[in-house]
């Protein structure tokens, strides 16, 4: 007979998920009521309403995917694309990657705009990709990579976008309650993330929001669409004043997402981003101190989610493994051309908090003593507690 899960207590400081508030958690256990029941559809509304708020948007066609983030990408691509339509993507890591993968399944003729991983897109490269490539639908981008650390700016090539009447996409899985996505300002047509993240809930669900051009674009299409699960035109019809039924929502997800995008509202959108922004620059600066060297492109540095060198001689999987086992904290290793060269280390949602900064910092520098790197023992902790005494 199988014994009750018992597991050991975590602090998850890696690219996700995240560690999740007591109350998200707490919330997953009200009792289940029917995904039509009125109390249900009344906190669907609510959910809604609470999405646009941290996309900073007023777009109607906003809703939670059923599924990780991986559904949003695919809702977006299965939705928006049809065979034979153009579409460019920027790809300067793993999910850019995986967008090209998706859009390709979608029928897509894609152009890649690709740059070294750690690096952002440079605008006047989808310029030119857009004079040299004829009509295109869509211009798809990464908000933030979460295989680099790397944060992609989206004005410009929203700009460039509108210019060539082109749809804008935006991958913000990893942005997402973190840092401003800023969908209506950044006049953003699909976008799209996930609750594990800044959210701060577990994996399961996918928020996502359609500008008018997107759902006009939609409803011009001229095949259908190829996921039924993931189609739209239904789901709109369920999440709507219509409310006819697709598929048995996740209920107990729906609540934990209210709850963690609640709290949320409840600290301040802006509050929430200054604390992620200050954790981040703190632990940068103590990790600088130590006399690592940082991976992403200065002055495109996610505050959320920090790329470091793995410094010479010392062995990437050994030292998560210590920082696990001994410390009970989870970072994230490289991944593509970047594995066993760099840490990702996040400061994500509930995950963002001052103590957690410090007890990782504290936790790495014992570990790298011991092991005899090339680096600087008692000034990381310092530099970060100065680094907070002046911010």
């Amino acid at each position: 007979m199988s014994k009750e899960l018992i597991l050991p207590k975590r602090l998850l400081m890696g690219p996700g998920p995240s560690d999740v508030h007591p109350n998200v958690l707490k919330s997953m256990a009200t009792p289940l009521l029917g995904h039509l029941d009125p109390e249900f559809l009344n906190i669907m509304n609510e959910t809604m309403d609470l999405i646009r708020y941290v996309f900073e948007t007023d777009n109607k066609l906003t809703v939670a995917m059923s599924g990780t983030g991986s559904s949003g990408m695919e809702t977006v691509f299965v939705n928006l694309v049809e065979p034979g339509d153009k579409v460019i993507i920027g790809v300067n890591g793993l999910f850019g990657q995986r967008m090209v993968d998706v859009a390709g399944r979608a029928g897509a003729e894609v152009v890649q705009v690709e740059a070294e991983w750690g690096t952002i897109i440079d605008p006047k490269m989808i310029e030119a990709a857009l004079k040299n490539n004829g009509p295109v639908k869509a211009i798809a981008i990464v908000h933030a990579e979460t295989s680099t650390g790397a944060q992609q700016p989206l004005k410009e090539i929203s700009r460039l976008a509108k210019e060539y009447d082109a749809l804008f996409f935006v991958d913000a899985v990893t942005s997402l309650g973190g840092i401003s996505v800023g969908v209506d300002e950044n006049e953003i047509d699909a976008v799209y993330s996930g609750t594990q993240k800044c959210i701060s809930a577990p994996p399961g669900l996918s928020p996502v929001s359609f500008s008018n051009k997107a759902v006009e674009a939609l409803n011009a299409r001229k095949t259908k669409v190829q996921s039924w699960y993931l189609d739209l035109s239904m789901i709109q019809a369920y999440w709507g004043k219509e409310r006819f039924y697709h598929h048995t929502a996740p209920i107990s997800m729906i609540y934990s997402l209210h709850e963690a995008l609640r709290l949320i509202k409840e600290e301040g959108l802006g509050t929430v981003f200054e604390r992620h922004e200050q954790n981040g620059r703190a632990l940068q600066a103590g990790l600088e101190a130590m006399g690592l060297e940082l991976a992403a492109q200065e002055g495109y540095r996610l505050p959320m989610l920090t790329s470091v060198k793995i410094p010479d001689n010392v062995e990437d999987a050994n030292v998560r493994k210590m920082l696990l086992q001994r410390y009970g904290i989870e970072i994230g290793g490289g991944l593509g051309p970047l594995k066993g060269k760099i840490w990702r280390v996040g400061l994500m949602g509930y995950s963002s908090q001052r103590i957690n900064v410090m007890q990782f910092l504290s936790a790495l520098e014992t570990i790298l003593t011991e092991l005899n790197a090339d680096i600087n023992t008692g000034k990381a902790v310092r530099t970060a507690e100065d680094f907070y005494l002046k911010n």
